[in-house]
């Protein structure tokens, strides 16, 4: 969240649902599952690179991810990783690392969905 932004100032785009699914598709991606990142709502830092998809991922509250970075390691890992995230339906972009899943934006903003 932007100093002086409260959460009023954003709409939730996820649900417990969307991030379970995300969840499940990288962790069954087996060995080219991908490592995430997660920026809450709350800090003002995103969380260090993991690649624990089946507990860590858990860790923090769905409810207040404001977004998630997945980083990708090679051409077939981007593949998979997009394939997924397409059957899903995530709100989000492609980033220089690989993806970005928005959990909250601003109000007002619009909103993509990686295709």
């Amino acid at each position: 969240m932007s100093r002086g932004q409260s959460p009023n100032d954003l709409v939730g785009l996820m649900n417990d649902t969307k991030w379970e699914e995300l969840r499940l598709a990288m962790y069954e991606l087996g060995s080219l599952h991908p490592q995430f990142r997660v920026k809450d709502l709350v800090g003002d830092t995103p969380t260090a690179w993991d690649g624990e998809w089946f507990y860590h991922f858990r860790l923090e509250p769905y409810s207040t991810i404001e977004w998630c970075d997945i980083r990708i390691d090679s051409e077939q890992q981007q593949s998979a990783v997009l394939e997924c995230i397409r059957k899903i339906h995530l709100p989000g972009h492609a980033t220089a690392e690989g993806f970005r899943i928005i959990g909250w934006a601003p109000r007002g903003a619009p909103v993509m969905y990686i295709d």
